[in-house]
């Protein structure tokens, strides 16, 4: 064995509290980008997979009612490599346990067993039998959830009648990965579900014999698909399509690039803090050892050691620091990443998703932490190579103490020696105590951006189902429905009071940018759908105008004042040039709305209704229930406190595990931090603590000398992490912005005093380890050491 490599044990030994402190950071970071690649590659590769075997469909249009006569020219479009027709409807469910209704969307499935599109893999039972009327094949999430099996009955409100409906086959399908109902914005398996039934039941329950109201394409490769779908659009507006749209657009697919988008983002930033304090730490320390070491490294030379002998000494001893912490990284994170793939097969439904590690994320973490630990220490290492023997032979001269400007500020004999002896240390190398400050405060930084997301949830779902959505429950029509059956609904026994709205669907322009959305007509003094601003207040309906929610005007680039066209895709297809009025906040999709009475002006319509919200007497819900579900006319029910639960339910068990995993690497970097730079001026001034011990001090007022330097490190940067926290939680928010929901920039005060609380707990623990060594000092060992 080499002389310098039996150096580098030695000085590993003695380096080892402070290298496991830095594995640890070094660790975190790359477990956390492991975790998050191999997450990403297991979910993007189950996708594709899913899509390309199963042939998941590009575009997507509806129509009311178009003639089989048109499928030859959908197939004539320019890139269209194959076309599926089919018949959709959502329809009521009386399911047994239930007294709430449930909604099923009913999907045609032909004779042949299988769509050309969209097709289904049957997980569990049977395909439908073209002979055999009354079958369906259920979604796997809707059977789980009432515990059905092949076999079991479930009864259907269909077209105004009810049908008994036979479960033959349990089902997972490439467009219902994750399943939404329309109009909501989180899944809810118990109350919505997807049944595939045969072409021949669906086309004798709605009179659709040689008809069809849903087309899927799939395009050639290559092909552009703007440009097929405004061929779409023109071939099926007169059977009233309101416009097709691609994948983009689709509900499944947008959950999950929105989830793989997250997870890129999670493998960007995370790593960066932690490696950022790796890099600080390795610095710290190996410029600390360097320092120490200055008479070995003149001994060195004067034995013939070159200077790159030495820097490479040096540069081994971080990178084998780096090297174990990397390769613990990246085994926690396989663990972690398989525990997050379990997490993802019980939310998105999939025919297998398992766990694939991403070699190619390894070969980076390997990269990264090299080239960190490398870069973080060049400098250190530099300056050893640099320093000439003669130099070197002499100890570094000794610290100049002077009284610093709080000495002169404050009365003298105000301030004990050891206090004084603190602030002297602290204002002689102010670049090392700024360096500690910051890098405490990453660890405070990185509490806040782990919890703060707890908080921007209860606040979305105060704002969103306290504050604005008031009513219980909402009610949409199959058709718009006439004051007739609106009088109905809204004299229900055990309704409350109740509010109607008219929804259409729309394509609204400025200049060259454009969104395809629904336009809400409601009623002017609404107090069950509220409509509010940033600051919780009421936004009133005004008679003229059109109001959008903010991240509909922010995609478009309006503003209040400005003049948008909207194109109205149904009926007489109107083209309305209309002032936006107001903005309104809203934390999911993209909305606009109008007063509903100029609505129906706009439309050349009677007064109609798309849909109610009903504030509902708790006692008396069975009964409105139980009603609904006998009128022909409902298309479905929502019901607020089932959406709020679903919310709590996928949201909040998510965050919970997401925080316990933040709580851990927080206190990994606070301890990291804390505990190198106690260490460190431990070592440093060894001499000087033995001395104060020899001349009297006791180890109380010794221990101040030492701890009390990284207490007032700990209290400057428990503020500064809060800032710093508060703007990462903002470039969060701003990441994690999508069309289906926002995350609100909320943190509550107590989300501060945790972090503040671990970083405290954490500066405790390692205080109480270094103050062990304090009254460990070898005084006599120390005194004879020579400088």
């Amino acid at each position: 064995m080499l002389k310098l490599d039996r150096k580098l044990i030695r000085d590993l030994i003695q380096l080892r509290g402070q290298a496991a402190a830095i594995g640890l950071v070094i660790t975190a970071g790359v477990a956390t980008f492991v975790m998050s690649m191999c997450a990403y590659r297991s979910l993007e590769a189950t996708r594709q997979s899913f899509y390309d075997e199963y042939l998941f469909a590009d575009v997507f249009s509806t129509t009311v009612r178009t003639p089989d006569a048109i499928i030859p020219r959908l197939k004539e479009i320019p890139g269209v490599a194959a076309v599926d027709t089919r018949l959709v409807y959502d329809v009521l469910l009386d399911v047994p346990e239930m007294s709430e209704p449930a909604t099923a969307r009913l999907i045609s499935i032909p004779d042949s067993g299988q769509s050309r599109l969209n097709q289904v893999y049957i997980a569990r039972g049977r395909m439908l039998d073209p002979l055999r009327t009354g079958e369906v094949v259920v979604s796997e999430v809707f059977a789980d959830a009432h515990g059905f099996v092949p076999g079991d009955q479930v009864r259907a409100i269909i077209n105004g009648k009810v049908q008994e409906l036979s479960i033959v086959g349990i089902a997972l399908s490439p467009e219902y990965v994750i399943q939404v109902q329309p109009g909501t914005i989180l899944p809810d398996d118990k109350r919505f579900g997807i049944f595939w039934v045969s072409e021949n039941d669906l086309e004798a329950a709605f009179d659709m014999a040689g008809a069809f109201n849903s087309v899927s394409l799939r395009l050639a490769y290559g092909n552009h698909v703007a440009t097929t779908v405004d061929v779409l659009d023109r071939l099926l507006i007169p059977y009233g399509s309101v416009g097709g749209h691609t994948r983009d657009e689709q509900i499944s697919h947008q959950y999950l690039s929105d989830e793989l988008a997250q997870l890129r983002g999670m493998a960007i930033w995370a790593p960066a803090i932690f490696l950022g304090v790796a890099a600080f730490l390795l610095n710290i320390a190996i410029s600390r050892i360097i320092t120490q070491q200055r008479e070995q490294i003149a001994a060195l030379k004067a034995f013939g050691y070159s200077n790159f002998d030495i820097g490479a000494h040096y540069f081994n001893l971080v990178l084998i620091i780096s090297m174990i912490g990397t390769t613990l990284g990246i085994g926690i994170g396989f663990l972690l990443g398989d525990a997050m793939v379990g997490a993802y097969d019980a939310f998105y439904k999939f025919p297998s998703l398992e766990f694939r590690p991403d070699w190619l994320s390894v070969a980076v973490a390997f990269l990264l932490t090299t080239l960190t630990s490398l870069i973080g220490t060049y400098l250190a290492v530099r300056s050893a190579v640099l320093l000439p023997p003669a130099e070197a032979m002499r100890p570094e001269p000794p610290p100049s103490y002077r009284p610093s400007l709080i000495e002169r500020l404050l009365p003298p004999r105000s301030l004990s020696p050891e206090v004084r002896m603190v602030i002297r240390n602290i204002t002689r190398r102010p670049i090392k105590a700024s360096l500690s400050v910051v890098g405490i405060s990453m660890a405070v930084a990185v509490m806040i951006v782990g919890n703060f997301s707890l908080d921007a949830m209860n606040y979305m779902m105060d704002f969103q189902f306290r504050l604005a959505q008031r009513q219980d429950l909402t009610v949409t029509f199959v058709e718009p429905a006439t004051e007739s059956v609106m009088y109905e609904v809204q004299n229900l026994d055990g309704v409350l009071a109740s509010e109607t709205m008219r929804s259409i669907p729309t394509r609204i322009r400025f200049q060259n940018r454009s969104r395809r959305v629904g336009v809400m007509g409601v009623e002017p003094d609404a107090s069950l759908f509220r409509l509010l601003d940033a600051d919780e207040k009421t936004v009133r309906v005004p008679d003229f105008g059109i109001m959008l929610n903010t991240k509909l005007a922010e995609i478009l680039g309006v503003r209040i004042g400005d003049l948008v066209i909207v194109e109205v895709l149904e009926d007489k297809r109107p083209t309305l040039t209309i002032e936006v009025a107001a903005l309104v906040e809203e934390y999911s999709g993209v909305n606009a709305y109008m007063n509903k009475q100029r609505l129906h002006e706009a439309l050349q319509e009677s007064n109609v209704a798309s849909g109610a919200f009903l504030k509902v007497d708790a006692n008396r819900i069975e009964t409105v229930f139980a009603e609904l579900q006998r009128r022909p006319g409902v298309g479905s029910v929502s019901i607020k406190d089932a959406a709020m639960k679903s919310f709590e339910k996928t949201v909040a068990e998510n965050i919970m595990v997401m925080r316990s995993f933040i709580v851990v690497f927080a206190g990994v970097i606070a301890i990291g931090v804390v505990y190198n730079t106690a260490r460190i001026s431990l070592s440093e001034r060894s001499r000087d603590l033995a001395t104060m011990r020899v001349v009297g001090f006791t180890n109380g007022e010794v221990s101040i000398v030492l701890l009390g330097e990284i207490a007032a490190f700990t209290i400057a940067a428990i503020p500064l992490g809060w800032m710093i926290g508060y703007a990462l939680a903002g470039l969060m928010t701003a990441g994690l912005d999508t069309d289906n929901y926002r995350i609100p920039l909320v943190i509550e005060r107590g989300t501060f005093v945790m972090a503040a609380f671990v970083v405290i707990a954490a500066t405790t623990v390692s205080a109480w380890v270094v103050q062990r060594r304090v009254t460990e000092l070898d005084l006599i060992g120390v005194l004879k050491t020579r400088e």
